[in-house]
């Protein structure tokens, strides 16, 4: 291999076992001995929001075909207990004496078959007294009646909690010429990955051993350990491959926490496995987040002040999706401007609906949607053409850190060349007047074009490190043992091509482990778009390490200074230098290392700080004005992620995230109705994107390399949901402007965008 490998489109080692005989998920585990003779666990879910339980009676449900055991909580000892984002909220795995939204766990069936459990949780009879369902986030806020009680309020958390600064916004906007409103939601949307929540679970000889689908194995092994209450090292968490997570898989759920004590119970292996429908209900939701914003500035375009109130729904559990806003929201509120006075506070609210966890971005793209929705309105107010306002309050380029008037810190930018690069593959003076022509000519479709300027926190949520060992068998072939764990981002090569750059060893020979506590005891997992710059890292610092011990034992072998030996990475061989026809193989120096299990490394590697990846998206659309149709045209996206290891993979996840973020802006969202109950519970309902709703995706490469970690890499996983969103909802909206539209709440359903225009006409 002439080179380094590294920033070149290589194809993924993963594809061909995906591609031929599948992957090995949770539904493939009838081949594993240890689950021969499994049973299954079915639960009994709450059929209303908000109610207190008065009799659960499960009799007929014991005598239903194939039932083997009944529980609820009482059975297996649960208590309550409290969450660890406000210690005054708690609740039980299986709901005691209350439950707070529909499909929250009464009641666990076991049965021979999981038909069987389907059947027999029809029998179950349980009294409710309801209570008045909290649907709605403003009316949650105030009302006396208390999901929580011992909380005292349904608000469980804002920035004076976390320990940021409240300040007062009263004083603002005094200086400004300009002032605009503006109320937005952020609406609620499922995960939907293609491969539903699934887990099994057995004890041998006193260890629980778990396979469960999950972004982080080690993370859930905690949990697990918490939930049976016993010892770490009784505990061997399995993930085999993953059919997509997007946030919601970090965390392990009642559903899973449960099956060790239920297979103690019953002294057989259990499984459990999701149907879509739960999956839709039980499955943590995303964003839902209330928007209040302030923009005030100059009649010319400068932008002085802006404010932004969050409130968070928090769902029905004090779950992480409580702290997104303050913790996510909030260090980017102020995005890529240059604003002089900034205030962002927040508020979380629990509500009678599923819980809101981590989504794709996580807090993230509300900020980014919230600041690119005000910069709009602002334009529109003063008759400015958006991006001419953006480039006037654009923060100047810097390669030091940059602090914010927010208070947090970014690492390097440079967000006028993104927006330039994008609109100059998008022809945006073209499209401009193409739409000028349009709307001169009265014509049905309208054009729109939607511009979004965007900065991002990735590798910023603890552990800011991780672990990576490297194995380097007596054959030659090398093992990367890491503490990431991919669900579809590409690991395996990535991973590969760093190890292969630093040792010469060929990427076909090198195979990557993740997600086997016995195998990677420790690790961060995948979320956050940390991988790359934590796990690949690590990789890289331990494989450079591994050539470092490995020149020692050349040097023995070639009886040489070890100071006189290089490695020839073309060859993947030890020399003295100048002198290359005497050699060491990789292989000769694992089997002199040990001879069974040759040459070994590992480490960590710890991040000094986030790193903050930028970018600019342009997406146009075209809005049929007698019927509210919008067809998205084209989307040019300039994402810039670092040092790029991959451009494929880049690519690819560069396509994932604006795909995402495009099914927000257009389609997607959970709905319920006045009582609690959800009305978009399967893909039937729940409008879920394909390609043909997609155009083809321009992207537009630019590197702006990070000083915080050796690779000069960046997070891209979340980029493109981040910077296609606000695109694509302004898109819309702008294709409208002339017609006195000023803002569609997302998705903008055609319903949605026929209303606006007969309102506007109104």
């Amino acid at each position: 291999m002439a080179g380094s490998i590294l920033g070149n489109r290589v194809l993924r080692k993963e594809d061909p076992k995906f591609l031929t005989t599948g992957g090995k998920y949770i539904e493939d585990l009838n081949d594993e001995p240890m689950f021969a003779g499994a049973l299954h666990v079915t639960y009994v879910r709450s059929t209303v929001a908000h109610a207190k339980i008065i009799n659960i009676d499960l009799s007929e449900c014991k005598n239903a075909p194939g039932v083997v055991a009944v529980f609820t909580a009482s059975d297996l000892g649960l208590e309550e207990e409290a969450s660890g984002f406000n210690a005054a909220a708690k609740r039980a795995h299986l709901a005691i004496g209350k439950v707070r939204w529909v499909g929250e766990l009464v009641a666990a069936i076991v049965t021979e078959r999981p038909d069987q459990g389907e059947d027999a949780t029809e029998r179950a009879i349980i009294d409710y007294e309801t209570l008045e369902p909290l649907i709605d986030l403003e009316h949650a806020m105030t009302s006396m009646n208390l999901i929580y009680e011992e909380c005292g309020s349904n608000i469980v958390m804002g920035t004076v909690e976390m320990g940021m600064p409240d300040n007062t916004g009263d004083e603002l906007f005094k200086d400004c010429e300009v002032v605009v409103k503006g109320r937005f939601m952020n609406q609620r949307v499922a995960p939907c990955p293609l491969e539903a929540r699934g887990s099994a679970a057995t004890w041998i000889d006193g260890r629980l051993i778990q396979w469960i689908s999950t972004q982080h194995a080690q993370g859930v092994r905690n949990e697990v350990v918490k939930a049976n209450k016993i010892d770490a090292e009784k505990v061997r968490i399995i993930t085999p491959d993953v059919g997509g997570g997007f946030g919601a898989k970090i965390s392990a759920y009642s559903e899973e926490l449960l099956l060790g004590n239920i297979s103690k119970n019953v002294g057989k292996p259990v499984r459990w496995r999701e149907t879509r429908s739960e999956s839709m209900v039980g499955l943590g939701h995303g964003r839902a987040q209330l928007q209040y914003i302030t923009i005030g500035g100059t009649k010319e375009g400068r932008v002085t002040a802006y404010q932004l109130n969050a409130i968070q729904d928090s769902g029905g559990w004090v779950d992480v999706g409580t702290v997104l806003a303050p913790f996510m929201t909030r260090p980017m509120a102020q995005g890529v401007y240059d604003i002089e006075k900034m205030e962002c506070r927040t508020t979380s609210v629990v509500t009678n609906t599923t819980p809101i966890v981590a989504y794709r971005g996580a807090g993230r793209p509300e900020a980014t949607a919230a600041i690119e929705r005000a910069m709009d309105l602002f334009a529109a107010e003063i008759g400015k053409d958006p991006v001419d306002v953006r480039r006037m309050n654009l923060i100047p380029k810097f390669m030091q850190p940059y602090a914010t008037k927010i208070g947090h810190v970014y690492d390097v930018g440079d967000y006028g060349t993104a927006l330039d690069k994008a609109l100059a593959v998008a022809k945006y003076s073209e499209a401009r007047a193409e739409q000028a022509e349009r709307r001169k000519r009265g014509d049905k479709i309208q054009l729109g074009i939607g511009v979004s300027v965007y900065v991002e926190i990735t590798g910023g949520v603890d552990p800011m490190q991780e672990h990576a060992k490297v194995n380097v068998l007596p054959n030659g072939r090398a093992v990367v043992y890491t503490g990431t764990s991919p669900h579809g981002q590409g690991h395996v090569t990535s991973w590969a091509m760093i190890a292969s750059s630093e040792t010469g060893i060929s990427i076909e020979d090198i195979d990557v482990v993740w997600g086997d506590t016995d195998l990677v005891p420790s690790g961060g997992g995948t979320m956050g778009s940390r991988s790359l710059q934590h796990g690949g890292a690590a990789v890289q610092k331990v494989s450079i390490e591994l050539v470092d011990e490995a020149r020692k034992l050349a040097a023995k072998l070639l009886e040489a200074n070890e100071s006189d030996v290089v490695l020839d990475k073309n060859t993947g061989a030890f020399h003295v230098a100048g002198t290359p026809a005497i050699s060491k193989s990789w292989s000769d120096i694992a089997t002199a290392a040990d001879t069974k299990t040759g040459l070994t490394q590992e480490g960590i590697f710890v991040a000094s700080s986030a790193t903050f990846p930028f970018g600019s998206h342009v997406a146009i659309v075209e809005v049929d004005t007698e019927t509210g149709q919008v067809k998205h045209r084209r989307h040019i996206a300039c994402d810039d992620a670092g040092k790029v290891v991959n451009p494929l993979i880049l690519d690819g996840q560069i396509h994932g995230g604006i795909a995402q973020g495009t099914a927000q802006a257009l389609l997607e969202e959970f709905r319920y109705d006045q009582d609690g109950n959800p009305i978009t519970t399967n893909f039937a309902d729940y409008t879920f994107i394909s390609a043909a709703e997609l155009p083809s995706i321009e992207v537009v490469h630019m590197e702006t390399p990070t000083f915080v970690n050796p690779l000069g890499a960046k997070g891209i996983g979340e980029s493109g949901s981040i910077g296609s969103t606000p695109a694509v909802q302004s898109a819309v909206i702008d294709a409208l402007l002339h017609l006195g539209v000023r803002h569609i709440d997302m998705p903008t359903t055609p319903e949605r965008v026929w209303s606006a225009i007969a309102s506007a006409s109104a």
